[in-house]
């Protein structure tokens, strides 16, 4: 089987998986590979997520592997057989990868976290909003590319507007929502956005206050993406270098605990969308 031109983080982590169920049992990717009637340089080519595998030798791995968790399989025979092509991918080539792939692990997500400290979270955003923020943070792009950004954007809100919305919660810092990113038209317009998908129940929000002693998370941005089972959970945390996947699962741990803290020091979701119409009444 030739190596996929389109390397995807969903892709990436099958193959990771593959590999922990592997290495858990001891055996090397040269023993694994046997069971395939494959060589070492396949197994690492799937390990790697250069190439696609098959339903039956996703199988035929985890009955090698001694792995006796029905849903775990599944799941992963799930991912190896997908062959479904998202909206994103009319953005390839045109937009970095980091893009299209989180846009893909947000459709499969079962559920979406989200701590926002800085700006209102993108899935809640305007297009105004969006297009002020990209302006900004790159003012190197040109107009078409803060369009193509703003456009993708836009479409990701497909995970909380279709009929069976994905669950998601986000706890956002009020800072966040009192920062004009643009003018304060734009800002009302926003905040009656949020408040709009509340009251859809496409989203919960929760606020951080400014008051809230204690508080130290400045620091805890995230998106933590539940998967079909919790050995799929993934992370994704900004970073000066670009976007980072976590997946390992002490990481997870620690950033499940972390999400536990942030949502404790905020305000309950009935709360928070009092303290929304209020920041809104005042511009």
């Amino acid at each position: 089987m030739p190596p996929k031109r389109q390397l995807t983080a969903r892709r990436v982590r099958l193959g990771a998986e593959l590999r922990k169920l592997r290495e858990a049992t001891g055996m090397t990717a040269r023993e694994a590979a046997e069971l395939l009637e494959a060589d070492a340089v396949q197994m690492s080519q799937i390990e790697s997520g250069t190439v696609g595998v098959s339903a039956k030798r996703v199988r035929r791995l985890a009955a090698n592997y001694a792995c006796t968790d029905e849903a775990l399989i599944e799941a992963l025979v799930a991912m190896a057989t997908d062959r479904s092509r998202g909206w994103w991918e009319e953005y390839r080539g045109v937009l970095p990868p980091v893009f299209l792939d989180g846009a893909e692990a947000e459709h499969h997500a079962a559920f979406l976290r989200e701590i926002v400290i800085h700006y209102v979270p993108g899935l809640l955003q305007t297009a105004d909003y969006a297009r002020s923020v990209f302006t900004y943070t790159r003012p190197e792009l040109s107009e078409d590319e803060v369009a193509l950004r703003v456009a993708h954007r836009m479409k990701r809100q497909a995970v909380i507007e279709r009929e069976t919305p994905t669950l998601y919660e986000t706890i956002v810092h009020e800072f966040a929502l009192r920062v004009h990113v643009a003018d304060r038209r734009a800002s009302h317009t926003q905040l009656c956005v949020v408040l709009n998908r509340i009251e859809a129940r496409q989203a919960t929000v929760r606020v951080v206050p400014i008051d809230r002693e204690g508080f130290a998370g400045a620091g805890a941005s995230m998106l933590y993406l539940g998967g079909p089972v919790p050995q799929l959970d993934t992370a994704l945390r900004d970073a000066p270098t670009g976007a980072t996947y976590i997946d390992a699962q002490p990481q997870l741990e620690q950033l499940r605990s972390l999400y536990r803290r942030v949502r404790a020091a905020s305000l309950d979701s009935t709360a928070s969308r009092d303290l929304i119409h209020r920041l809104m009444k005042e511009l």
